[in-house]
């Protein structure tokens, strides 16, 4: 089943995953409304569709408009809404024809100093489920899959069992993740195992992972 990426987010909120602050709106009123009531001095608009590759995307009948934008002001909160509502946002995974936006998602800027990748598949030639991550996060994944695979690192887990702490330690250690960000990312990852696990998912993608500059992890983008 496909969801949004405001249903998947409330979805790891209920789970205790941190993710930013955020709320969908389906006019630029409201998307004003929403970039006022989450108080900070910027947020990002994201266009709602079933499809990856947003960001890079573009409103079909304005292709200066991309599918996710930082903001800085209700004001252009509200204009950027405008671009997007109840047009088709084109993408590498939509087809030309694109997929029309009916929502908006408008998300508390966060402090961003590494953006990394995550992932969740289940194995079929394993039998279980693996935990992929890379440094490389952002919009190009696909890219690093096919041109440097040495950047993307796995671990299978036990559904029973979860994944484990040496587990996340060795990903960390290759992820150059360290100090209090190492417990941020265990607390953050071992829970997402177990909602993968628990909700019996087939796929499930963060990117980016964000740390951020205080060492928290702050999921961004699903």
């Amino acid at each position: 089943m496909k969801i949004h990426e405001f249903q998947a987010k409330e979805i790891l909120r209920e789970a205790h995953i941190a993710v930013p602050a955020s709320l969908v709106a389906h006019t630029e009123a409201e998307a004003a409304a929403a970039f006022d009531q989450l108080g900070g001095p910027l947020a990002v608009v994201k266009a709602q569709i079933h499809a990856g590759g947003r960001g890079k995307g573009t409103i079909k009948n304005n292709p200066e408009q991309r599918g996710v934008q930082l903001v800085r002001s209700a004001t252009e909160c509200a204009a950027v809404a405008r671009n997007m509502l109840g047009q088709e946002l084109v993408t590498v995974q939509t087809g030309p024809q694109g997929h029309a936006v009916q929502q908006v998602l408008v998300e508390a800027g966060c402090d961003i100093a590494r953006e990394l990748y995550l992932g969740i598949v289940v194995d079929r030639a394993a039998g279980l489920p693996a935990l992929m991550v890379s440094p490389a996060g952002g919009m190009n994944i696909e890219q690093v899959a096919a041109e440097t695979p040495e950047l993307i690192f796995k671990e299978h887990f036990h559904p029973d069992e979860g994944l484990q702490a040496s587990q996340v330690a060795a990903l960390c250690d290759l992820l150059e993740i360290t100090g209090s960000s190492i417990q941020a990312a265990e607390k953050f990852m071992v829970a997402l195992c177990r909602l993968f696990v628990d909700l019996d998912c087939s796929i499930a993608e963060i990117n980016p992972l964000v740390v951020t500059g205080g060492g928290d992890g702050c999921q961004d983008q699903l």
